[in-house]
């Protein structure tokens, strides 16, 4: 770099010579990383400015195992993907590729999952956040039974065809992505699901947070989630809906949601399988704390928390009863309290992800779900 600096009738006048240097075409990268509740290792391979437009080509190969119990839950997946600029426009992208992934469940159900697939989809930014846009097909495999696999399970296993459309809009505020003190976030993905396929439903999920700075470097979060999954019957012909299978529904607890909490300990249950559910409601807040002689710059916080949740099922509709099976099932998330823990604990904001290291303690507790009192460890990068 050179900087000529000459005086000027106007003030100072500065002449700037950068010199830079392209990265590389071809970048290989290995380690490992963290998500909700899992962590492994990873091969990335990036070939950059493949025609001379910033266009790339991504391939990966990533192993995951679950850090809520070592062992308990593995994951693989593969990826090959081509992104372009559109229009030279680097805030727009178009992105196409391929994908499989295997993953065991044996921990809170029994059976594992199996996907194979393309994707399709478009990045860009508006002026009040960025947007995803996106097409999937993909076939699913509910495979590998248990002996004590529950009849939810059984029905469901075998093969099925997703083919959809979604939309994720995200804004974020946020002055720290993994511990923050001021800001907030929203987030909603809508996905509609039989272009094809023997799969039907509207599927919508939001996600809302805010944080406030207090006095003396104490912070507040509160965040809240929801989501509701209606089966259709197939936009493609005239078959009627069907219900959701295990492999669409949503899934509530554990240390990155509902702390105080198993794993997908609450909602629905078939035996010994958690079996999701269609609509649910959870929210949280927590106060931050700076821990002393560690100052407010310091990534370690102590943090007193409350969350809560409640997920149910739309039942089958009934010849003889007219009740909207949508509305029950709203009705029923707000009928009485929601399951609910509390309790403190001592968090670390690493670069890559969170650390949770909690206390917890069930404060509200529905039949069959399963709580989680005592200390708890989460490791994650989206904690409620």
């Amino acid at each position: 770099m050179y900087l000529d600096q000459a005086p000027s009738s106007g003030g100072t006048a500065l002449s700037a010579l950068l010199s830079v240097q392209e990265r590389g075409r071809l970048v290989l990268k290995t380690g490992t990383e963290l998500g909700n509740a899992e962590g492994g290792g990873y091969l990335n391979a990036t070939l950059r400015n493949v025609f001379g437009g910033a266009e790339s080509i991504y391939a990966s190969a990533t192993t995951t195992t679950s850090t809520a119990v070592v062992g308990a839950r593995t994951r693989s997946s593969y990826e090959l993907a081509f992104a372009s600029p559109i229009a030279a426009d680097p805030d727009t992208a178009a992105e196409v590729g391929a994908f499989s992934a295997a993953r065991s469940n044996h921990f809170f159900a029994s059976h594992e999952e199996a996907s194979q697939g393309i994707r399709a989809g478009l990045r860009f930014l508006s002026s009040r956040g960025s947007h995803e846009l996106g097409y999937t097909g993909v076939w699913r495999q509910v495979t590998n039974l248990s002996d004590g696999a529950s009849p939810t399970v059984r029905e469901d296993a075998g093969d099925s065809v997703k083919s959809s459309i979604a939309h994720t809009f995200t804004t974020d505020t946020r002055d720290n992505k993994l511990l923050p003190m001021s800001g907030s976030l929203l987030r909603n993905t809508t996905e509609l699901a039989g272009l094809g396929g023997d799969v039907s439903f509207f599927k919508n999920e939001l996600e809302a947070s805010s944080s406030r700075p207090l006095a003396h470097g104490i912070s507040f979060t509160a965040g809240l989630r929801a989501g509701l999954l209606v089966p259709l019957p197939g936009l493609s012909d005239d078959t009627p809906a069907r219900p959701s299978r295990i492999n669409d529904r949503f899934f509530l607890g554990g240390a990155t949601d509902i702390r105080g909490f198993r794993e997908n300990g609450l909602g629905p249950r078939d035996g010994n399988d958690a079996v999701g559910g269609d609509v649910y409601l959870a929210g949280g807040a927590s106060l931050f704390f700076p821990l002393p002689r560690l100052g407010v710059d310091s990534p370690f916080r102590f943090h007193a928390f409350v969350n809560g949740g409640r997920l149910v099922t739309l039942q089958r509709p009934v010849a003889t009863n007219n009740t909207n099976p949508l509305l029950t099932a709203v009705k029923e998330v707000g009928i009485g309290l929601p399951s609910i823990a509390a309790g403190v604990g001592l968090v670390y904001a690493h670069p890559v992800a969170r650390f949770e290291l909690n206390f917890a303690l069930p404060v509200v507790k529905r039949e069959g779900e399963r709580a989680r009192k005592g200390l708890q460890f989460g490791i994650g990068i989206n904690f409620l």
